[in-house]
């Protein structure tokens, strides 16, 4: 909540340095399409912590995003709690073309090349792939001083919706966490440094499982329920 983030804000300077986007405490916007097949194959096996799970989204850094703007077409795996994320950089209305007809903008890198193919087996894999969520959120995020590898991140305005799925469109939708909460996420390669472990011990922060994707499409299966369970008292009153 917001003490909670006040409190341990005001010792994270001591350890580790802000994000190059957040000098004086600002924040920069991420907003997201995560595609999918039509009956929501890789979210529904996502929710269900396999030892092995995968998805695929388009990243901006800009919204609504231009059709000539940079974005970032993603894969995310998370193999036994080891997460690991490759992506190459292309245009709006080239990562749009490329989705639907696999026509590959031109790259001269080798390991974009190798990301490509990724992309090319992952897609060519799945059925159906399609935009089904969008997700944006305000993001903070800190390094280690000591050990660059050690990244903390705090993300608030969580925004999903299931429809209008662009990110050439503004960011809108309902909210995951409430206004004055933030989602915090540690990622370091070992285990969590003792001073973080005291600070959050004596904030009484704890360790939740949180899926931005995972918790939309929850939200959006619960609305599937009622709007059914509406409809069916709706026709026994006219029966």
């Amino acid at each position: 909540d917001e003490e909670q983030y006040h409190s341990l804000n005001s010792v994270l300077g001591e350890y580790m340095n802000p994000d190059a986007f957040c000098d004086d405490g600002k924040e920069y916007g991420i907003y997201n399409v995560y595609y999918d097949t039509d009956d929501n194959f890789l979210i529904r096996e996502s929710l269900e912590k396999p030892y092995y799970k995968e998805k695929i989204r388009l990243r901006s850094y800009y919204s609504p995003a231009k059709e000539n703007d940079n974005v970032y077409l993603e894969i995310k795996k998370k193999i036994g709690g080891i997460v690991t994320k490759r992506r190459v950089s292309m245009t709006l209305s080239e990562a749009e073309a490329y989705i639907q007809t696999r026509v590959k903008p031109y790259y001269e890198r080798f390991i974009d090349q190798q990301v490509m193919k990724e992309l090319d087996v992952f897609l060519n894999f799945y059925d159906s792939i399609a935009p089904r969520q969008y997700i944006s959120y305000q993001r903070e995020a800190f390094f280690g001083k000591e050990d660059g590898e050690f990244r903390l991140t705090f993300d608030r305005k969580i925004t999903a919706r299931r429809d209008d799925l662009s990110l050439g469109r503004e960011s809108y939708g309902e909210q995951l966490i409430l206004p004055d909460q933030r989602l915090m996420e540690i990622k370091v390669p070992g285990s969590i440094p003792m001073w973080l472990s005291n600070a959050m011990s004596e904030l009484g922060i704890r360790r939740i499982s949180f899926s931005k994707y995972g918790i939309a499409y929850k939200n959006h299966v619960r609305r599937q329920i009622e709007a059914a369970k509406q409809d069916i008292e709706r026709k026994a009153s006219y029966a």
